[in-house]
């Protein structure tokens, strides 16, 4: 795997775990009046930095802002929310998963093929 792979893969998870963290603090306070959802963007920031390289990728910082505010006031779509958290935990386990077998080809190399 190249040097921007492994950037890009650390940089996904990292805004991964921050909409993670925003999607649980938008389900804990579904019930609060008056309470904006956040969310957070890194996908096009990502995607922009690649093409320039590992260093562009490496200075990306995901980006929290406040959700539009619904059309009802009371409208909190706690179904919506719970999809997000699993979209974003598949997400998460999917690059984990490409993780994990990159550090299978490396330790098979450094065993020697055994």
């Amino acid at each position: 795997m190249d040097s921007i792979s492994n950037v890009l893969i650390a940089k996904a998870l990292d805004g991964l775990q921050a909409r993670y963290e925003a999607t649980a603090q938008n389900i804990a306070n579904g019930n609060t009046p008056g309470y904006r959802p956040v969310r957070v963007a890194f996908e096009e920031s990502l995607r922009a930095a690649a093409a320039q390289g590992p260093d562009a990728v490496a200075k990306v910082a995901s980006k929290m802002e406040f959700a539009p505010m619904p059309r009802i006031a009371s409208e909190m779509r706690l179904d919506l929310e719970i999809a997000t958290a699993s979209q974003t935990a598949m997400r998460y386990g999917a690059l984990l998963s490409v993780l994990d077998r990159q550090m299978a080809i490396t330790r098979a190399a450094i065993a020697g093929g055994r």
